[in-house]
């Protein structure tokens, strides 16, 4: 049973993608600005493929950063951060925003707006991100596939969030983080989802945490 339910008008993921070191930097300025944390995934890209061309991933290391809040918060941290490290000048970075139905960790954020969207949309596919302490990975993976998954996408991370962080002589440590995708028949989302969260404890701050979309358009997905 998923505990502490908060209602928020509206929740998004945000992205962040800059230059490689910089990511503990924006992390660290995002929680001034009222962020709870982020995640940091390591990128590099080729110019032959258009998608991240468009994200700029390609011939330079780059750092994508992943957050989650409310709109409001998520609005007034963007701007301070866009101020701060200048996403206005070429080359310094580029951030944007997705809607998200939940947010399940220790504490479960559900948007108002999440059932009207579903009811409306009625989307055929939705994608389940979990992010969880390193070595988690293979356990997220086999939960989802006994409740119908299909399997998932693992990526390597670091993270940086209030219940993660520890100092060794005096030095702020990130630990590792790992990063599971699913992408799966929205029919199915709950029970997987639920499994996840069952199965890793993530009612216990620094489990991990959930957060699922709806996918607008898929492509390559093959139905037995």
């Amino acid at each position: 049973m998923m505990n502490k339910i908060m209602n928020l008008p509206k929740f998004v993921i945000i992205y962040i993608i800059v230059n490689h070191g910089k990511g503990s930097k924006v992390l660290r300025k995002a929680k001034q600005y009222g962020m709870r944390g982020g995640t940091v995934f390591l990128g590099r890209g080729t110019v032959n493929n258009a998608l991240l061309e468009f994200l700029s991933l390609y011939d330079v290391r780059k750092e994508i950063i992943l957050m989650g809040a409310d709109t409001q918060t998520a609005e007034s941290a963007l701007e301070a951060l866009s101020q701060k490290f200048c996403f206005d000048k070429p080359n310094h970075g580029i951030a944007f925003t997705v809607s998200a139905c939940n947010i399940i960790g220790s504490i479960c954020y559900q948007s108002e707006e999440s059932e009207k969207v579903k009811g409306a949309s009625n989307p055929m596919y939705q994608l389940i991100t979990t992010i969880v302490n390193k070595g988690k990975a293979e356990e997220v993976i086999d939960a989802a596939s006994a409740a119908g998954a299909k399997g998932g996408t693992i990526l390597n991370a670091r993270g940086s969030g209030i219940h993660e962080t520890a100092k060794v002589f005096n030095i702020e440590i990130e630990p590792e983080k790992e990063t599971v995708l699913v992408l799966c028949k929205a029919e199915i989302t709950k029970g997987i989802v639920e499994a996840i969260y069952k199965n890793l404890e993530l009612d216990k701050p620094g489990n991990g945490i959930i957060f699922v979309q709806d996918v607008n358009a898929a492509y390559g997905i093959y139905e037995d």
